[in-house]
């Protein structure tokens, strides 16, 4: 028989018989097409009318397992990649919190540093702005820029030392927590 013949006598039958099996019109329509490609590639191995019946359907049929053994697979796949995606957005929100903690820790220590040590700290790791641009913003030399910093720097870690406390927690992050001042009653 003809592979058109064949096409036009069973294409119906096969692809209602598929999208009653996978109940998703798009994947009926990909695996009929997969059924009708696999027949014309063995056209010689169909020899007789009832046997065409018969391997068309085994063809559409082993298909559609086929098509629910990769559903299975990528639904086990997204679940797991859902997973990993949820544990990695929980560690960077953790980690988030951890370096706002830090940062606001440090920023208050920072702002009880003169003027001077402040602005130099602030220009030069928040504003990431490089020595030369820093002493032209402050309209001075680049080697008092680097002095500043420098004191500033070492004022700083004093200050973080008398204020914060630092902890490395279980999973060997540093964590800075500000002192908790004591009130007498006096």
């Amino acid at each position: 028989m003809e592979f058109f013949a064949i096409y036009d006598q069973y294409h119906g039958r096969v692809r209602k018989f598929i999208a009653a099996s996978v109940r998703d019109e798009w994947a009926a329509d990909d695996l009929t097409q997969e059924t009708f490609i696999r027949v014309q590639k063995h056209l010689d191995d169909l020899r007789g009318p009832s046997k065409i019946a018969s391997r068309l359907f085994r063809i559409a049929h082993n298909l559609c397992l086929d098509h629910f053994r990769e559903l299975k697979r990528t639904s086990a796949k997204e679940c797991e990649l859902s997973e990993a995606k949820d544990l990695f957005k929980e560690a960077i929100v953790q980690k988030k919190l951890e370096q706002g903690e830090m940062s606001a820790c440090v920023r208050d220590v920072v702002k009880t540093l003169p003027e001077s040590y402040r602005d130099v700290i602030m220009l030069f790791d928040i504003a990431e702005l490089s020595h030369r641009e820093i002493a032209e913003t402050l309209d001075t030399t680049i080697e008092n820029v680097k002095v500043r910093l420098h004191r500033a720097r070492k004022e700083l870690r004093v200050l973080l030392e008398q204020k914060c406390t630092f902890t490395v927690d279980e999973r060997n992050v540093l964590v800075c927590e500000p002192l908790v001042q004591i009130q007498s009653g006096k």
